[in-house]
């Protein structure tokens, strides 16, 4: 089974990438983002403890994202594995992950972190602020933000994986094809 972590800064093609590792090996998709927009969306008791938090500008707490993500690994019974996308991006996510899938009898296999510059990074998103309607893709100052925040965070869990052997950076510049060639032969 594989249980994958797909790391990467905003813009690195992580959705692009899931998509296409879905394809090919079968895999279920759990993207944070999507989760949030389904609870907020159908209006959840999660959804509405989530939104609580939103709505006074706070983050929301890991105990909410964890038993989201909890709630969307139940609907898959028995999965070929799993792609997250944008989980986990705290230590305390990461321990509680490894809980989840120790529950399960399994456990994260790979992190593939999508190694792509600061610049590049810049550049895609304001690319796709054009199209994508959404405010933080729009203001590079917004981007710089959120790239230091992601580099902050999340490297702590880069090395926490690192440790047991499963975190790998990935060349994440180039077509969407040679990327996923790069990705698919990490996981093989």
């Amino acid at each position: 089974m594989i249980n994958l972590i797909l790391f990467g800064p905003p813009g690195s093609g992580k959705g692009t990438q899931a998509a296409h590792l879905v394809e090919k090996f079968g895999l279920t998709h759990i993207s944070t983002g999507d989760l949030f927009r389904y609870e907020l969306g159908n209006n959840t008791p999660l959804g509405q403890e989530a939104k609580k938090y939103m709505d006074k500008g706070e983050l929301v707490p890991d105990s909410v994202t964890i038993s989201m993500l909890e709630n969307k690994m139940n609907m898959t019974p028995n999965p070929k594995g799993y792609i997250l996308d944008g989980f986990p991006r705290t230590l305390a996510q990461a321990k509680a992950l490894d809980a989840i899938l120790q529950g399960r009898d399994t456990k994260v296999t790979h992190l593939l972190a999508l190694d792509v510059d600061d610049e590049e990074i810049v550049k895609r998103l304001l690319e796709r602020g054009k199209t994508s309607n959404r405010a933080d893709d729009a203001n590079e100052e917004v981007i710089r933000k959120r790239i230091v925040e992601y580099n902050a965070k999340t490297s702590p869990v880069f090395d926490y994986y690192d440790k047991s052997g499963v975190s790998k950076k990935i060349e994440g510049v180039g077509s969407v094809e040679e990327i996923s060639t790069r990705l698919a032969a990490a996981l093989v």
